[in-house]
């Protein structure tokens, strides 16, 4: 009876590793090299009684050769492949940028709007055109309501030109004196005559003492469920009417925007890395290629209509890129925002996300919190659509970032070797920043301390920025935002000016032939003409509306004039 034996493991193992050198070396094996080959760690006479048994024994050696070859590729393949979880389970996969390819552009990234002015602002195109008269009235209609009852008149009222006037001198106050004080505007020997020319001082120190955006009588009602209700109705306007007026393009950013002031208000925030700390904070949604402001609404604390399961920064994405959301755009974020379940409901919208990830995510792996790799490298982790870059930017710092727009990362040829995601997100995060940028280089921000002012006054910046963007993208001129400004405020002066001029240029006796008696106050004042010693009157200039005495007086059939407007 012949001695039949069968290969152990490591005989196996010997013999595939022989082989796998001999197939490195590029030398093919032939089947008789092959077959000569055994691994002979007993006698030849055993290996002999090997050979001579062809039968079963060879098909047993080819099929466990076929099936350790089979084991040892899946386990090369798989120790090529690294796999990390975060805390909540989140499973990245660590790939080779080789061997992943490009594919198409995903349905959420193709544009299907042609972004730019819409129909409705190109038929309105005029720079006079910042805010609709809707709100205008409703300005007019609130501060006649709140004037009427606190001088007890009802005759008091004020025009849409005064109204239109007005905000043309805070315009122009914010280019030409922006910080000084209305009594330095109306001087004739430091101001700029444009304010002079509009209207006098006293008129424009009336009109913004009473001007108001909510009616008092209802106001308790409507504050005990709305904080911002002083001033809702005309940001709610506003916002509609910018996202009514304006297609963003492929990308839109969303940031918090300080709007700095310390009046008394019951929703101020303090923030430590801002420059000037306290302010009214908003949520912002900008056109990054643009820098038009899109959307926004302000943080008043916690929100009873926000869900009890749903973070506020995810809230915040939502709100403000639902008009936006299926229709090929791409949303770019700061790590207060990005998260995995953002981007998994925005992904649900056909829109993607591009955002830096805060490493305290549960989502994000232990081990990439803590990774110090070698600077300007690059590791990209991937989970379902989802695309986690780490990027070493300085020593001892890293940068995550996450997108669903990028299927494959490209390493650029730089010396910083950075990432395309990188470049991506450099290049559409700064879309509200510049914003906020432009708004304080002319802003109409001034002394008060009413918050609803305070709001309007970021109002108009936004409206001067969204009008001159407007602008210039339907006309296509050339014309710097200063320039546009100074425009909107004459545009803005215009009408009120001619009814004022065609008024004056009438002859005293035909102006004030059927006034009879002066206009008078209850209460004695300094004379604010200051051509005298500061005498008190109670006697008030008929076309100015300043406290005049009677040394500072021409009496034109007896009608009071200062010697200002006389002149």
């Amino acid at each position: 009876m012949s001695n039949k034996r069968s290969l152990s493991n490591d005989e196996i193992v010997t013999y595939l590793s022989t082989l796998y050198e001999s197939e490195s070396e590029g030398d093919p094996i032939s089947e008789d090299e092959e077959n000569e080959y055994i691994p002979n760690q007993e006698s030849s006479s055993e290996s002999d009684d090997y050979h001579d048994n062809s039968g079963n024994e060879n098909e047993q050696l080819q099929s466990t050769v076929a099936l350790s070859n089979t084991e040892d590729t899946l386990d090369v393949q798989t120790t090529s492949t690294t796999i990390l979880t975060g805390k909540d389970g989140t499973r990245w996969e660590s790939i080779d940028q080789n061997l992943v390819n490009a594919g198409r552009i995903t349905a959420q990234n193709i544009i299907r709007e042609i972004p730019g002015p819409t129909s409705v602002a190109k038929r309105q195109v005029f720079p006079g055109q910042v805010l609709s008269s809707f709100i205008i009235k409703h300005i007019q209609k609130c501060t006649e309501t709140e004037a009427r009852m606190k001088v007890n008149d009802e005759t008091w009222n004020i025009s849409f030109e005064e109204i239109y006037a007005t905000i043309g001198i805070m315009y122009a106050r914010g280019v030409l004196a922006k910080g000084q004080s209305v009594e330095n505007l109306w001087s004739v020997k430091w101001g700029p005559p444009f304010f002079r020319e509009t209207m006098s001082r006293a008129r424009f120190k009336e009109i913004m003492k009473f001007l108001r955006f909510d009616i008092r009588s209802s106001r308790s009602i409507r504050m005990q469920t709305d904080k911002f209700a002083m001033i809702l109705e005309v940001w709610d306007r506003f916002i509609k009417n910018s996202i009514s007026c304006y297609r963003p393009s492929e990308n839109i950013t969303v940031d918090e925007h300080l709007f700095p002031t310390k009046c008394r208000c019951p929703f101020t925030q303090y923030i430590a890395s801002k420059p000037d700390k306290f302010g009214i904070k908003f949520w912002l949604a900008a056109d990054a290629k643009s820098k038009y402001l899109l959307n926004g609404f302000p943080y008043l604390g916690k929100d009873e209509s926000r869900p009890s399961n749903q973070p506020l920064s995810e809230y915040v994405v939502l709100k403000l890129t639902e008009p936006y959301t299926g229709k090929g755009r791409n949303v770019t974020t700061d790590n207060f925002f990005t998260s995995v379940k953002l981007a998994e409901k925005l992904l649900a919208k056909n829109t993607s996300l591009v955002g830096t990830v805060n490493r305290i995510r549960r989502e994000i792996p232990i081990s990439i919190r803590n990774t110090h790799d070698k600077q300007y490298s690059s590791q990209i982790l991937k989970h379902n659509q989802y695309t986690l870059t780490v990027y070493q930017c300085k020593k001892n710092k890293n940068v995550l970032l996450l997108s669903t727009v990028h299927k494959k990362v490209e390493i650029g040829n730089d010396t910083k070797r950075t990432p395309d995601t990188i470049s991506y997100y450099n290049n559409s995060k700064f879309g509200v920043d510049v914003v906020d940028q432009m708004a304080r280089l002319y802003t109409t921000k001034a002394a008060s301390r009413r918050w609803p002012v305070q709001v309007f006054y970021n109002i108009l910046d936004f409206s001067g920025i969204n009008a001159c963007i407007i602008y210039k993208e339907v006309t296509g001129e050339l014309i710097s935002r200063r320039d546009f400004i100074l425009r909107l405020a004459e545009e803005l002066q215009k009408t009120f000016k001619n009814i004022h001029a065609e008024g004056n240029s009438e002859s005293d006796a035909d102006t004030y032939a059927d006034a009879n008696v002066s206009n008078t106050s209850n209460k004695r004042k300094q004379c604010q003409i200051r051509q005298c010693k500061g005498n008190k009157t109670t006697e008030i200039c008929c076309k100015c509306k300043e406290f005049v005495c009677g040394k500072c007086t021409n009496i034109v059939i007896k009608k009071i004039i200062c010697v200002k407007c006389k002149q």
